[in-house]
């Protein structure tokens, strides 16, 4: 009983997600248009000198200019998970021989415990969202039937057993998919050699660090499972 109506529940929000799959790293949302996202590392702009600020000012108008396409510009603020900060300190205190710098260690592990209890660990991520909406007729922004979902929480995939019905209309989908995929992807090369020029880093999300990101969307209230690593500047090795 109890189990039925967790599934129930979990359906139940489930159909408050606009999203139906992941794939090719691209979202898929359930209006048959496609998202790709792109984290951009941040420039301390009041450190820059006049000229500078007025170089990047009229680069970033450039870039704006050059857009003829859907673009969302998002600044999210997420938790730090400094876990795997404090687990680093603690081995490093394994291979340190001085008793002395091993107790600074355990001591400082135990200060940067006791401040996140108090204060939650802030950063703010840059995104830029490149969206696609595939034609329709004579409607013009319409939408297409997205491919069979790989995510099970994310759609339930249409059967064709007993005909080749269902492998036909998957591969159909498919092609779909390239085509608008492609349309897309040179959307975001665009955005992306544009922030480049201005002087950011910039960083297309792929299929797993886009799931993380929207885990992390959908469950603001949480510590993230995990850091984004490999993503912007400073997640780069």
């Amino acid at each position: 009983m109890a189990a039925n109506q967790t599934q129930q529940d979990t359906g139940n929000s489930l159909e408050l997600v606009d999203i139906k799959e992941v794939r090719g790293n691209t979202v898929l949302v359930k209006d048959g248009s496609l998202r790709q996202i792109v984290m951009v590392g941040g420039v301390n702009f009041s450190l820059k000198s006049d000229d500078e600020q007025t170089i990047i000012t009229q680069a970033y108008q450039d870039f704006l200019n050059g857009i003829d396409f859907p673009l969302q510009i998002i600044v999210h603020s997420r938790k730090v998970n400094v876990d795997r900060y404090i687990k680093n300190l603690l081995n490093r205190k394994l291979s340190e021989t001085s008793a002395l710098l091993q107790n600074q260690i355990d001591e400082y592990a135990e200060f940067i415990r006791g401040f996140i209890q108090k204060n939650a660990i802030m950063e703010k991520v840059f995104l830029i969202v490149i969206s696609y909406y595939p034609l329709s007729g004579v409607a013009g922004m319409g939408s297409i039937t997205p491919p069979k979902s790989l995510l099970p929480f994310w759609g339930k995939a249409k059967s064709g057993k007993g005909t080749g019905q269902g492998k036909d209309e998957d591969h159909g989908e498919d092609m779909a998919f390239n085509e608008h995929l492609e349309q897309l992807n040179q959307r975001t090369s665009q955005i992306v050699n544009g922030l480049i020029r201005i002087g950011l880093e910039a960083t297309t999300l792929e299929n797993e660090q886009l799931i993380e990101l929207f885990y992390n969307f959908y469950n603001p209230q949480t510590v993230e499972r995990k850091d984004m690593a490999g993503i912007g500047p400073e997640g780069r090795q």
